[in-house]
């Protein structure tokens, strides 16, 4: 059975003090101790004092990208090696804001994928399609590329050390939110390029659903049979909300 797994993106957001105490505020609500995997994706800056806080409880730690290159003469960036030594056990590869903002092709995200694989990393592979994609009909073209360029790149065997997220990407930071059924489709459309390859690792892939996730909509998605959980953005800087959302992923 797949484990649910409810990922806090805190993108560019808060102080030192301010992520401090929120990740202490979810270690007192216990937000990864039920049936969910729980982890919090915090700024780079910040990712040896959550680690620190959050050391012995059930909240893992992940970053919110990464560099493709090993090592070398790249400023600003932050290598597969360096977020695992600072205790990071997952990345976030492709994120939308990435792609959009930063010119992130689908070629890089896969070489981004396979260097954190490289280090022991988890990638949470984000794939999705604009409002002007979804109201094309373009959905599913856009959607199967960004995945395929990693199959291709990676392999399918490396699917079943990773997990995809779904980012409708016209339901990020816009109030606005895919329906449960929507996401469904997509997720649906996701397991079914992989098992193409491979059913047994399609089967037990982890696809999260990543478009204004909020305990109000969060039990909904979760109970379609593909949503294996949430990456979850706003709604994670506020603790009584995020614990909420992990308890809606399990058991």
């Amino acid at each position: 059975m797949r484990r649910a797994l409810v990922a806090g993106n805190w993108k560019m957001h808060g102080s030192l003090a301010e992520s401090g105490r929120l990740v202490d505020e979810l270690v007192a609500l216990r937000a990864g101790a039920g049936g969910a995997e729980v982890i919090v994706c915090p700024p780079f800056v910040y990712l040896s004092e959550i680690a620190r806080r959050a050391g012995g409880a059930a909240i893992g730690l992940g970053a919110q990208d990464v560099c493709a290159e090993e090592s070398g003469a790249h400023t600003g960036e932050v290598s597969a090696a360096m977020l695992a030594d600072v205790g990071c056990s997952y990345v976030i590869v492709g994120h939308s804001e990435r792609r959009s903002l930063y010119g992130e092709d689908d070629a890089l995200v896969a070489r981004k994928f396979v260097a954190a694989q490289r280090h022991g990393l988890v990638p949470i592979l984000c794939v999705g399609e604009s409002l002007a994609e979804r109201e094309s009909g373009a959905m599913p073209a856009v959607v199967t590329r960004q995945v395929d360029v990693v199959l291709q790149v990676a392999g399918v065997a490396a699917f079943a050390g990773a997990v995809v997220a779904y980012e409708p990407v016209w339901a990020i930071g816009t109030g606005r939110t895919a329906s449960a059924g929507q996401a469904q489709e997509v997720h649906a459309l996701i397991r079914g390029r992989i098992a193409a390859s491979d059913a047994t690792i399609a089967a037990s892939l982890r696809i999260l659903y990543g478009g204004s996730v909020k305990a109000a909509n969060a039990a909904e998605l979760f109970a379609m049979p593909d949503v294996d959980g949430g990456l979850v953005g706003g709604a994670s800087l506020q603790a009584g909300e995020f614990a909420t959302i992990c308890a809606a992923a399990g058991p």
